[in-house]
């Protein structure tokens, strides 16, 4: 889905500070941020209670306005406004959440969840111990990458940077760790 044209005014009025720009954006767009965190927390199994949610989502608007909007700034229009803030959202929630080591956990009755998935990608990364155990499977870049991406949140640009890797290859590269990982739980 293309950019519309209320969000492409939208935007601009943001950028050129109009009056009440920043509250109808806010308004149009705090529903997506609060269901990408409650999302994200929910498929990497944490609590969160309400301030903690009411932080995250201040966090993620705090992105958005940092440096003069530079995420707006930044944004091509090659998809719908809501895509590109759900994934600025999301990379936002997962760098908090795991900013200060491991956070609690949902109750899973004693099991494993790890070990109830399907085996998507999303199911592989939502439990952090037995991610940082499958690891131990990986070698040298690999296990990086996996890390930085699944348990730091870094995105595809900050992991370029620190390793030298290029971001297209960073994709499938995340692939195919993946897969073997999936390879040593015998899913």
């Amino acid at each position: 889905m293309a950019l519309s044209e209320f969000d492409r005014n939208l935007i601009d009025r943001c950028l050129n500070h109009k009056p009440q720009a920043w509250e109808d954006f806010v308004n149009r767009f705090v529903g997506l941020v609060i269901h990408v965190i409650n999302h994200t927390a929910q498929a990497k199994s944490i609590r969160l209670s309400a301030p903690d949610i009411e932080d995250l989502a201040a966090e993620v608007f705090l992105a958005i306005v940092t440096d003069d909007f530079a995420i707006l700034r930044k944004f091509r229009g090659e998809s719908s406004l809501a895509t590109y803030l759900t994934v600025v959202a999301r990379r936002v929630v997962v760098r908090h959440l795991f900013a200060k080591g491991s956070p609690s956990t949902l109750d899973t009755d004693g099991q494993e969840e790890f070990a109830s998935t399907d085996g998507s990608a999303e199911d592989l990364m939502s439990n952090r111990e037995e991610v940082e155990r499958l690891m131990n499977g990986l070698e040298g870049e690999e296990a990086d990458v996996i890390r930085m991406y699944h348990l730091e949140g870094k995105s595809y640009q900050e992991i370029s940077t620190k390793t030298g890797i290029s971001e297209n290859t960073l994709g499938p590269m995340l692939s195919r760790a993946r897969a073997k990982m999936k390879r040593s739980q015998g899913v």
